[in-house]
């Protein structure tokens, strides 16, 4: 079961907020808004991203990883890398 399970209907909420901002996004350009603004919205959505990337990466080391380093052996060293991959994709993002 995945980590976020517990909190599943918060992330779904979250992720329609973002889906909503990126269609606001699309009806700014297709209204001709001013390029600041659309740049403003662009930085809030990408900022919504990024908490959501986070808190669901929280999630993830919280339950996954934490189970799998319990347990130990090379499932324990497979999550701990795909975890620290997956930081490391967020960081360069």
């Amino acid at each position: 079961m995945p980590g976020y399970t517990d909190s599943k209907q918060e992330h779904l909420q979250r992720l329609r907020r973002i889906e909503g901002q990126a269609r606001g996004l699309r009806r700014m350009v297709e209204d001709d808004k001013y390029c600041i603004d659309v740049l403003t919205q662009v930085s809030a959505t990408t900022s919504a991203l990024r908490s959501f990337a986070l808190s669901l990466l929280e999630e993830h080391l919280a339950h996954c990883v934490a189970e799998a380093t319990r347990k130990g052996g090379a499932e324990a060293e497979a999550k701990l890398k795909e975890a620290s991959d997956a930081i490391a994709r967020l960081v360069r993002s």
